[in-house]
């Protein structure tokens, strides 16, 4: 059974922790596009800081990955379950920044 759109925003935002604010959003090609914001951090003005970013890799592995480095770097001391996969994280940023 495929877990609803509702079900899976829930899930990330357990998995974000409290600072972490998720919305998930269809893209074009009908993908889901998943959308973290912090709660305390803002990017340019008063837009909040987000894992979003342009272009096709906003699945849930990439954007929860962006979210705990933002996570590890920003707010350290903050407890969220995501945090148990930096290690595989950095391990995935590692591979793709050897790739040609």
């Amino acid at each position: 059974m495929v877990a609803s759109r509702s079900a899976r925003t829930r899930k990330a935002a357990v998995e974000a922790g409290p600072l972490g604010s998720v919305s998930i959003d269809v893209g074009s090609d009908g993908a889901f596009v998943y959308k973290i914001s912090c709660t305390e951090c803002t990017a340019k003005g008063d837009k909040k800081w987000s894992a979003y970013r342009p272009g096709e890799d906003n699945g849930y592995l990439a954007a929860m990955d962006r979210w705990t480095f933002h996570l590890h770097e920003k707010h350290q001391g903050t407890d969220a379950p995501c945090l148990a996969y930096l290690p595989a994280a950095q391990q995935r940023l590692h591979e793709r920044r050897e790739q040609p």
